[in-house]
């Protein structure tokens, strides 16, 4: 191509800025290639389809896995694979078709967006944690552990209310898997910043400490790939369960209309047993 593309570093071989744009390049048009050919197979009548969904595990675990059932009855022929998210708002980097994403993304025509409900968060303790160490309060934060994240330390415009109150206390663990997160409070490991329905849970201990943290959601797809009918469909689907008609996602949070049961969480978090 008579254009350098690589170089030869103390730290090993990286890309020039030629190479970043070829790199950069050659990733869409892959991209492109897949959601075309893919796409071909898919408009076959009664074609199988495999449709690639990125979110959290927390999210996934809670509400999607719950729902596929009832989502297979209606679509036999669409199989859905979840994946991890890897990039929380980069759709192309998570390699999948459509993500649950918690920012909108940089306008971008490559993309469709549709804004759904939110997710709230507040802290939460159990009440083992409350009979070791007492009920918190703002008077008593230097006696208690909180559990942290990197992603909240990361964003302190988004979670600086939570960080303040954690810098006035002492951080027992951290820990950036949001399920494992949850376990974690679960255990009576430090009082975490967790979702509101978790607080369904017989064992949680909502905690008044002026800190309520809600975050947008967004329904993420590649518009190329919205025109195979299946991954309209799924689309669709991830948007709807995750509106802000689903009580557990409004936009505005509202503690007084906060349902008191939740099936899916007494299923995935259990009740401990202690002999």
């Amino acid at each position: 191509m008579r254009v350098q593309l690589l170089l030869s570093t103390e730290r090993g071989i990286t890309l020039t800025r030629r190479g970043q744009e070829l790199a950069q390049f050659l990733a869409d048009l892959d991209a492109s290639v897949y959601a075309i050919t893919t796409g071909v197979r898919e408009d076959a009548p009664n074609a199988e389809a495999t449709v690639r969904v990125s979110i959290t595990n927390g999210l996934n675990s809670l509400f999607l896995a719950p729902s596929l059932e009832e989502f297979s009855q209606k679509n036999p022929n669409i199989h859905i694979q979840t994946k991890s998210i890897l990039s929380l708002n980069d759709v192309r980097e998570n390699q999948t078709d459509m993500m649950l994403a918690f920012a909108p993304p940089e306008s971008r025509s490559d993309l469709a967006v549709e804004r759904v409900g939110s997710i709230h968060y507040r802290p939460l303790a159990t009440k083992r944690y409350v009979e070791i160490y007492g009920l918190p309060s703002r008077d008593n934060l230097q006696d208690h552990k909180f559990l942290q994240s990197y992603l909240y330390e990361s964003n302190p415009e988004m979670w600086g209310d939570w960080n303040d109150l954690v810098a006035k206390g002492r951080v027992s663990h951290y820990c950036d898997d949001t399920f494992v997160y949850g376990i974690m409070v679960k255990l009576d490991l430090g009082i975490g910043l967790l979702q509101t329905y978790l607080a369904v849970h017989r064992d949680a201990v909502p905690v008044d400490l002026g800190v309520l943290i809600s975050m947008p959601l967004y329904g993420i797809a590649l518009r190329e790939r919205l025109r195979s009918p299946p991954v309209r469909i799924v689309f669709d689907w991830l948007c709807h369960v995750f509106s802000d008609k689903n009580e557990w996602f409004p936009r505005e949070f509202r503690p007084e209309e906060m349902p008191s049961n939740f099936e899916s969480l007494n299923v995935i978090f259990g009740e401990r047993h202690t002999s």
